[in-house]
C-alpha cells in the first residue's frame, strides 16, 4: 500500500493536484502580509515605549470588571461603558509609560534590599506573628494571578516612579496669601436672628368631616395603599461572616498585641495657653509679666495691645500641637509653670500647661477578645476573594441556596418584605450587614425581575451577595375604613403646615417690604432669638443642619425660610465672623495641611501631564475601537 502511495505521489495528476490545493493558501497568506505591511500594531506609543494589545487587554479587563460591579453586577456593559472604559484604561497606561520614562531617563533605581524591605512591610504578607510570611506571601500572588518575578518588577517599578514623584513633591507649600483666605472661609462663623414655627405650635385646626376625610383619602390613594412586597432568597458573604469560623489561638492574640501595644491605650494630653509673638522682644515682655503673676485675662489683654495673639488648647496629645519646638516644650513643663519664649515657626511662643492627664494602658486581658475579632476579620478579607470565587462557581452550576457549602462562611436567607426593609408585621427584616449592605440588598430586590437566576453582585465594605426573587404582591389600595385614623392624623398635620407655612411666608414677605424680622414677629406674637455662632462644616448645637447652607448663602440683613421636619424658620443673617489664623495655630496648622496635601496632589498631576504632553503619544484609535468592543 505505501509503494503504491509513493509511486502516486511522483504522478504528474499528484503534483498538479497538490498545485491546486496549494494556491488559496498561497494566496490568502500572501494577502495578509501585503495587508499588514505598514501598519502599527501597537495600540499606543508613548516616547519609545510601545503599549501592545495583551498588556492593554489585561487592564481593560480588570477595570471593566471593577465598573460592572460598581454598577450593581447586573448590567451588561453597553458599548457607551465600554469605550468610556476603554479610553480611562488607555490613557492610565500612557501616563505610566511617560512616567516609567522619565525614570529611565533620570536613571533611577531601586536596590534589591529596598525592595525586599518594601515587600516585607506589606500587610497582607504578614502570617499569624504578624511579620512577613513567605507561604502567605504566594498564597496572596497565587490568588491575584500574579507569578513572583512579575510582581517583583512590578513593585520595583512602582517604587522607582514613586520616588521620582516625592522628589517633585519636595518644597511644595502654602503661602500665607492663599492660608488666610481659605482658614477665614473655613473657619467664618455667623449667627442668624430666627423666628421657630414648630408644627405642634400651630392652631389646633377644625375638625374635620368625613367627607373632608374621604376627599384627602380619594386625592392620594397610594398614601394609603398597601406596599408591594417580595419574597426572596439571597445568600450574603461579608468578612464578618467569613471570620465567624475563624479560631485565632491566644498565642497569635498576645503576639498581635505586642505588636500594636500603642494603640491600646491613651497618650498624656495637655490644657495649654499659648502667646504668640513675631517680635522676640515683645514675647520676652509677656513672658516676664505673666512669671511675675499676672492673671490670663490680662495677659490676654497685653498680648493684644502688643500685637501678639492669645489661645488656649484644650486636653491636646503632643502630635496635635502645632510646631514641632511648641510641642516639645510644652510636654517637658511643669504644670502651672510659664515657659518660654519657644521660637517656632510661627514665631516666638510663651505657654503655660493649665492641665496633665496622664496617659494610660489596657492590658491584654482587657482587650483579648476584641482582638481576637479583629485577628479573625483581618484574616477573612484575605479569604473574600477565594470564597466568593467558590461561590461564584457554586451558583454557576445552578445549585439552589440550600446547597451552599457551610465552609464557604456565607449566610443564606429568606423572607417575605417591602421597599423599607419591613416584613409584612411591620418589622424590620433582619437582613445581615451594615446598614449600607441592608440598603443594597432592598434594593436589588426590588430591581430584580422575578424568577431571575441568582448573580453574585458586589456590595458596600467587601461585601457581596445574591439573590432571587421567588414571589411578588403588587401594591394593593386600603378600604377607607381600615385607614379613616391613618387619613384623619394627616389631615390635621397637612393643616398645620399649611398655618405654620402662612405665618412664615408673612414674616419673610414683611422683611422683603424693608421691615424688620423683630418688628414683624412681635405683630405676630413671636419671639426673635440669636444663634449661637454657626459654623460652615460642623454641626452646631441647638441649629438644625437644614438652616446652616442658607444661613452661608446670605448676605448679612436678608432673610431667608426654611422647612425642616418639625417644622419652619426664618432666619435674618445678623453676624459674619472671619478669623485671623494667627488666633488660633492649631486651627491653622490643620488647614494648612490640608492645603499641602491638595497642592501635592496638584503638583503631582500637573507633572504627570506634562510628562505625557512631552512624549508626545500616539493611539491607534481604529484598533482601541475594535479592542473595546
Amino acid at each position: 500500500m505505501l509503494s503504491a502511495f509513493r509511486k502516486f505521489l511522483n504522478t504528474r495528476a499528484a503534483r498538479l493536484f497538490f498545485f491546486i490545493l496549494i494556491i488559496p493558501f498561497l494566496l490568502w497568506g500572501v494577502a495578509d502580509v501585503v495587508r499588514n505591511m505598514g501598519q502599527e500594531t501597537a495600540l499606543a506609543t508613548v516616547g519609545g515605549r510601545k503599549i501592545e494589545a495583551p498588556e492593554f487587554q489585561e487592564a481593560f479587563r480588570q477595570q471593566l470588571t471593577q465598573a460592572t460591579r460598581q454598577l450593581g453586577g447586573r448590567t451588561e456593559a453597553t458599548p457607551a461603558i465600554r469605550r468610556a472604559v476603554a479610553a480611562q484604561t488607555l490613557d492610565r497606561l500612557i501616563f505610566q509609560a511617560a512616567i516609567a520614562d522619565e525614570v529611565r531617563r533620570l536613571g533611577i533605581t531601586v536596590p534589591d534590599e529596598a525592595l525586599r524591605q518594601a515587600v516585607f512591610e506589606i500587610p497582607a504578607f504578614r502570617g499569624r506573628t504578624g511579620g512577613f510570611d513567605r507561604a502567605t506571601f504566594e498564597n496572596v500572588l497565587r490568588q491575584n494571578n500574579y507569578t513572583e518575578g512579575r510582581f517583583l518588577e512590578q513593585l520595583r517599578v512602582d517604587l522607582a516612579q514613586r520616588q521620582l514623584m516625592e522628589a517633585v513633591q519636595v518644597g511644595v507649600g502654602v503661602p500665607q496669601a492663599l492660608l488666610k483666605p481659605v482658614y477665614a472661609f473655613s473657619k467664618e462663623t455667623r449667627v442668624a436672628e430666627v423666628v421657630d414655627l414648630p408644627f405642634v405650635a400651630a392652631a389646633e385646626p377644625p375638625e374635620p368631616t368625613e367627607a373632608d376625610l374621604r376627599r384627602a383619602y380619594a386625592d392620594d390613594p397610594a398614601r394609603y395603599a398597601a406596599p408591594a412586597y417580595r419574597h426572596i432568597k439571597a445568600v450574603v458573604i461579608t468578612p464578618d461572616t467569613i471570620a465567624r469560623d475563624i479560631e485565632v489561638p491566644d498565642a497569635d492574640v498576645a503576639a498581635f498585641y505586642e505588636q500594636h501595644k500603642a494603640e491600646f491605650g491613651s497618650a498624656e494630653k495637655r490644657s495649654l495657653q499659648v502667646l504668640v509673638a513675631q517680635d522676640e522682644t515683645v514675647a520676652r515682655r509677656l513672658d516676664a509679666q505673666w512669671k511675675a503673676g499676672a492673671d490670663w485675662a490680662t495677659i490676654q489683654k497685653a498680648a493684644a495691645d502688643a500685637g501678639a495673639s492669645a489661645a488656649e488648647l484644650d486636653d491636646a496629645v503632643q502630635a496635635d500641637i502645632p510646631g514641632t519646638e511648641l510641642g516639645q516644650a510644652a510636654f517637658a513643663a511643669a504644670a502651672e509653670t510659664v515657659v518660654g519664649p519657644v521660637k517656632s515657626e510661627f514665631g516666638w511662643q510663651v505657654l503655660r500647661v493649665t492641665k496633665v492627664t496622664p496617659g494610660s494602658e489596657k492590658t491584654l486581658d482587657s482587650v483579648r477578645e476584641e482582638l481576637r475579632t479583629r485577628i479573625a476579620r483581618e484574616r477573612a478579607v484575605d479569604q473574600v476573594y477565594s470564597r466568593i470565587n467558590r461561590l461564584e462557581d457554586v451558583l454557576s452550576s445552578g445549585a439552589s441556596f440550600d446547597e451552599i457549602p457551610a465552609d464557604l462562611g456565607a449566610t443564606v436567607l429568606g423572607g417575605t418584605l417591602d421597599a423599607q426593609g419591613n416584613t409584612k408585621e411591620g418589622e424590620p427584616a433582619p437582613l445581615p450587614g451594615t446598614p449600607a449592605l441592608r440598603q443594597a440588598i432592598l434594593t436589588a430586590a426590588f430591581a430584580l425581575p422575578k424568577g431571575e437566576p441568582p448573580k453574585l453582585t458586589e456590595g458596600p465594605d467587601q461585601s457581596y451577595f445574591a439573590l432571587t426573587v421567588d414571589d411578588e404582591t403588587p401594591p394593593a389600595p386600603r378600604p377607607f375604613d381600615a385607614v379613616q385614623a391613618q387619613v384623619r392624623e394627616n389631615y390635621e398635620a397637612d393643616a398645620r403646615r399649611k398655618e405654620q407655612e402662612t405665618v412664615a411666608a408673612r414674616l419673610l414677605a414683611a422683611t422683603k417690604a424693608g421691615g424688620s424680622l423683630a418688628d414683624a414677629a412681635t405683630v405676630a406674637g413671636l419671639r426673635v432669638e440669636r444663634t449661637p455662632p454657626i459654623a460652615r462644616a460642623t454641626p452646631t448645637a441647638g441649629v438644625p443642619s437644614a438652616l446652616i447652607q442658607p444661613v452661608f448663602g446670605l448676605k448679612p440683613g436678608e432673610t431667608t425660610m426654611v422647612e425642616t421636619p418639625q417644622g419652619f424658620l426664618v432666619a435674618r443673617l445678623a453676624e459674619v465672623s472671619s478669623p485671623d489664623p494667627a488666633a488660633d495655630p492649631a486651627a491653622a496648622a490643620q488647614v494648612r495641611t490640608a492645603l499641602n496635601q491638595a497642592l501635592t496632589q496638584d503638583v503631582e498631576v500637573t507633572y504627570a501631564s506634562a510628562l505625557r504632553e512631552r512624549a508626545r503619544p500616539t493611539v491607534n484609535r481604529t484598533l482601541l475601537e475594535t479592542l473595546s468592543q
